[in-house]
């Protein structure tokens, strides 16, 4: 055999071993679309390590925040499909975006393959601790009294919480002034230190307000969330038609294949069944998700002909 003939089928021989290598083989990249301290980031950092420890690799969390989530998300969508790169995803970039930008870097259909529902959160109506509204009513009081003159915050525009104030400004009549933050973390920054009077947040705010730092006034679910007992909802205020929230899921480049989506799906859902991750979760103001990449899917489908009606509402537009 010449030379070159033997360094060939040596080098076809390495890739062989290399390709038959079980996966995960090294370490896993999870893109996070937002800053660090946010509600995506907060979940991605609750399942990274015990998610890791079943695939027997690390799960390395990676920010690229900006443009609501579609920075990050676009890195994602041209990654190579190989399962080394999966995205946090989140209601913002895969649903929302696409009736809010008139164009995207990337489908958020067609350039994903949805692996698993992790878990949902309400937006929860907050204020600083030394505003003067105690209740959710007596804030609405305050907004009709002087319109246009509170402020609120959000992760940016089409975010859930832009969105859920939309919703209470259309159910209530309220003229109230948005400010939109790059993230949900500065917002709250700003919160705390009276720079904006209300934040619907995400229950990234949970520890803020066990704190003593944030007032919880309401939330904007069906039912009371159970890390908050004694938070109304606002359909108990007489407040109708507000329900929002982020949900979190694991997703890989479309083209990835269905053997390594499979896996990562059973390992995180085996994952999300422990008690260690529902205490974790349920500290979080979430529930553990699961179920299979189809019905992740559908459950993505429902939520962008949903949000095409809510982002007609608030009025927003990004070019």
């Amino acid at each position: 055999m010449t030379g070159a003939r033997w360094l060939g089928a040596v080098l076809l021989a390495c890739a062989g071993v290399v390709q038959g290598e079980p996966y995960p083989s090294q370490p896993i990249r999870l893109i996070v679309p937002w800053p660090p301290g946010g509600g995506v980031d907060t979940a991605a950092r609750i399942i990274a390590q015990p998610l890791g420890q079943r695939l027997g690799q690390s799960v390395v969390i990676e920010n690229r925040p900006g443009a609501a989530g579609n920075i990050g998300t676009e890195l994602a969508a041209r990654a190579r499909p190989d399962g080394y790169t999966l995205l946090m995803g989140s209601v913002s970039p895969n649903a929302i975006n696409v009736h809010l930008y008139s164009r995207l870097g990337f489908d958020p259909v067609k350039d994903f393959a949805p692996v698993l529902y992790v878990t949902a959160v309400p937006n929860i109506l907050v204020v600083p601790a030394n505003s003067t509204a105690n209740t959710a009513l007596e804030l609405i009081a305050e907004a009709r009294a002087n319109p246009g003159k509170l402020n609120y915050g959000s992760a940016g525009v089409g975010s859930s919480q832009h969105l859920a104030a939309a919703m209470l400004i259309a159910s209530t009549g309220i003229n109230i002034v948005h400010v939109p933050y790059k993230g949900t973390a500065g917002a709250e920054t700003d919160l705390i230190a009276g720079h904006i009077a209300l934040l619907l947040d995400t229950t990234a705010c949970l520890p803020f307000v066990a704190a003593g730092k944030m007032k919880a006034l309401a939330v904007a679910a069906k039912e009371r969330n159970p890390a908050l007992p004694n938070v109304p909802t606002f359909d108990e205020l007489g407040v109708p038609g507000v329900l929002s929230g982020a949900w979190y899921g694991l997703m890989a480049p479309a083209g990835t294949p269905r053997e390594i989506i499979d896996k990562v799906n059973a390992e995180a859902n085996a994952m999300l069944r422990t008690p260690e991750m529902r205490k974790r979760l349920a500290e979080f103001g979430g529930e553990p998700g699961g179920g299979t990449p189809e019905e992740f899917a559908r459950f993505i489908a429902a939520e962008t002909v949903r949000y095409a009606e809510v982002v007609k509402l608030s009025g927003a537009k990004m070019e």
